[in-house]
């Protein structure tokens, strides 16, 4: 060691908590909310409630939509169990084994229980991508150069395309069109947001249904991948098992919040217009619109010529 580090090799890296696209998202949307809090206050009556449900619900909406595509907990499993460390070493030690499955890749993420043991940090969080233009087999190999501990590169190695599992192809295509989908929705949203700025509401909710209706697509192409029986993944004496995780049942939340509001929307636009309108804030427009002239002044000398 030279001054507590290895002098020829890399320092480890330390795992990754957010993902950077991610956090960039997240941060548009806070910003785009921001801004409209700030001109909320301009906004007079319970007009000003209306508007803030409104914006907030749709900008959440949307937030959703984009943040999910880069998140990588659309499946996810743990495990605790003792397992050796390194190939060819008897040492045992104590770890949490995490498989994080996303649209465009697998996260394995490694912590011991403690952290530190066997003179060594262990805490990795490493990713592998399998999203049209990257080479999922590439990146394992990498991993193996860099000498990732065992229980990473055996997980990894279960959806390589050499891997008698045989659920790389599947997870690949299933991520691609539910991210696809998904974009879909998303253009589908700002199309219903345009909608919703002019007076033709009951559009918006139209569009709004098929913005939910992208969004379970999006779900049911990624449940493809429960088709195929996922291979058995043994850390030592435990099985790792996998299930949907938090970002699958927040689209599945999102879809439903879509078909709900869209519904209402188009029955309001039914049953009760003038609510509608309200809601909407363009009760104004309508009375201008049947607002009567209440004097009619005509000069006599233009009629006369014109006669």
């Amino acid at each position: 060691l030279f001054d507590g580090i290895y002098p020829f090799y890399p320092q480890q890296r330390k795992a990754a908590g957010f993902d950077i696209s991610t956090i960039i998202v997240i941060v548009v949307f806070l910003a785009l909310a921001c801004s409209f809090l700030l001109i909320i206050p301009g906004i007079r009556g319970r007009a000003r409630l209306y508007w803030t449900l409104r914006v907030l619900l749709s900008l959440f909406v949307g937030l959703v939509i984009v943040v999910v595509q880069f998140t990588g907990d659309w499946e996810t499993g743990w495990v605790q169990a003792n397992t050796s460390y390194k190939s060819f070493s008897p040492v045992q030690v104590n770890v949490d084994v995490g498989l994080h499955i996303g649209l465009a890749g697998v996260n394995v993420t490694l912590k011991g229980n403690p952290v530190n043991q066997i003179n060594e940090t262990i805490n990795y969080n490493e990713h592998f991508p399998w999203n049209f233009g990257a080479d999922y087999d590439h990146s394992y190999s990498k991993g193996l150069e860099k000498g990732l501990p065992s229980p990473i590169l055996y997980v990894a190695e279960k959806f390589s395309t050499q891997s008698p599992c045989a659920v790389h192809r599947q997870y690949r295509i299933a991520g691609h069109y539910a991210s696809a989908m998904l974009w879909v929705a998303f253009c589908t949203w700002i199309i219903s947001n345009i909608l919703f700025s002019m007076p033709v509401l009951v559009y918006g909710g139209y569009m709004f249904l098929v913005t939910g209706a992208f969004v379970i697509f999006s779900l049911l192409s990624f449940s493809t991948v429960r088709n195929s029986p996922m291979c058995v993944i043994q850390i030592g004496t435990r099985t790792l098992h996998v299930a949907y995780g938090g970002s699958f049942w927040l689209v599945l939340a999102i879809g439903l919040l879509c078909f709900v509001f869209g519904i209402i929307i188009v029955a309001m636009h039914h049953l009760n217009l003038d609510l509608l309108k309200t809601f909407f804030d363009l009760r104004e427009d309508k009375a201008e619109e049947y607002q009567e002239m209440p004097e009619v002044v005509i000069n006599p000398s233009f009629m006369n010529n014109d006669l």
